[in-house]
Formats: C-alpha cells, structure tokens, sequence
C-alpha cells in the first residue's frame, strides 16, 4: 500500500478542476405567466365574490313570511251572494210589545188529562242488587226475526247467483261446440285403403335404406342411423298392423 501511495505523479501539484455548470433553463413562457400571475392575483384572496352587497336591516325576517299563502279570490267568487243565515245577526233586534192571549194553564191541563199515558220502558235486571238496563237495547228481544224481509235473500244475491248460473251456460255451450268442432270422424274404406297403402311405402323406402347399411358397424353414427331405422320400422309396422286389424276407423277432427 506504501508502494502504491509513492509516485513521482504525486510529486507535482495538481489543479483543481472546478466544474462548470450549464447555463440556468428559462422558459420562454415566463414574463406571460407572471403577466397571468399577477393579473389573477386579487381574484383568489377571498373565498367568493370580493364585494358582498350588505342586506339592509329594514328587510329582516318577519314572523309568518315563510307560510304558504293562498291564492287570491276571483272576481266571480265576490259576486256571489252569501247564503242567508238563520242565526239572527248582531244589528238585529227582536220584537218587542207582542202579547200572546193563550191560556198556558188551560191549554197544559186538557192535554193532560186527554193524552194518552206513558208506556213505561222495558227493563231487565241481571241480578238481585244490579243495575237495571233497557230491554230493547240488550239483545233479548226477538225484534230482527220478526221483520217482513227477515229471511228473505237480498238482490243482490240473487242477481249475482243468476249472473253465475249464465256464465255457466255460456261455458258449458262453449265447451260443447268445441267438442262438436273437433268431433271423432270415421275414415271410409278409400281413405283407409290408401292410408295402409301409404304406410307400406314408408315402410319399403325405410327398409330399403336399411339393407344398403354396410355389413360392418364401426362408428358411432353408423350405429345411431341403424337404430333410427329400426324404430322407423317397427313403428310402420306396429301402425300397419292396426289398421289392418280393425276395419272401422275414427280420427279427431281438427
């Protein structure tokens, strides 16, 4: 290490380099931005407007301002005449002076004595020490069982269970034409014919695909196409069989 520190290199004085900085970056923007700068300067001191216009203390608050108010009579509703009172108003007077020559007296006494009496009100007392109650009021008497329309079923009831009793009829005569429209009808003998007929071709075109399958079944859909045609077949036959077992046959009509 000693070594490496002693060269005749360290023996001469060394300058020291000082480096030298590149010159400062000024955008070329900068005397518009400070132009913006301060010409928006003012606007940003205040949070809003920098003038506030001052309410002024005679438009205060008043009590029942805030209410909704209704809206403003029409002419044609002043025009109409308010209905007559039958309380007597402020500024009238009664009569005075009138005299009445009945004789109250007389007049109370006959009525007494030719009115009819009181019927006193049927009571009920629940027990010895109780309270005594109407009878008419309590339920007790058979009063509702004895009216002329007691038991008699409403009209409404009536209307509407002959209301259901048609819409029944109404149903049931569309049910029928319906059955009617779509009634069994027999085949003839032509038709008949003609269908087995057909049926046996099926049968032969089926049957002909069938035989021209290759002797070797190595595949899956070779395998399914052998199964369709058997189903095809043995459907044809089952349904040739039925029509050759019975000779009367009926379809629906559609």
């Amino acid at each position: 290490a000693q070594c490496a520190q002693e060269s005749i290199y360290n023996l001469l004085p060394r300058l020291e380099e000082k480096p030298v900085k590149p010159p400062r970056y000024i955008s070329t923007f900068r005397p518009s931005v400070k132009r913006e700068v301060e010409k928006n300067k003012a606007r940003w001191k205040t949070m809003g407007p920098a003038k506030v216009a001052v309410p002024s203390p005679k438009n205060f608050l008043q009590k029942h301002s805030k209410e909704p108010k209704l809206p403003a009579r029409k002419k044609e509703q002043d025009s109409k005449k308010l209905p007559a009172l039958s309380v007597p108003r402020r500024t009238d007077h009664p009569v005075m002076g009138i005299q009445s020559k009945k004789n109250f007296i007389n007049t109370n006494a006959v009525a007494a004595i030719t009115g009819l009496p009181k019927k006193p009100q049927p009571i009920y007392v629940d027990r010895r020490q109780g309270d005594k109650y109407l009878l008419e009021t309590s339920g007790l008497v058979p009063k509702y069982i004895k009216k002329k329309d007691y038991g008699v079923t409403p009209k409404y009831v009536t209307q509407r269970n002959e209301e259901m009793k048609r819409a029944q009829k109404e149903y049931e005569a569309g049910i029928l034409e319906h059955l009617k429209k779509r009634a069994m009808k027999q085949l003839s003998d032509e038709e008949r014919r003609s269908l087995l007929q057909g049926l046996k071709k099926n049968w032969e075109e089926v049957y002909r695909e069938f035989q021209g399958l290759s002797v070797e079944i190595d595949t899956i859909p070779k395998k399914i196409y052998k199964e369709k045609l058997e189903s095809q077949m043995k459907q044809l036959e089952h349904d040739i069989e039925v029509i050759e077992k019975h000779k009367v046959i009926y379809i629906a009509n559609e």
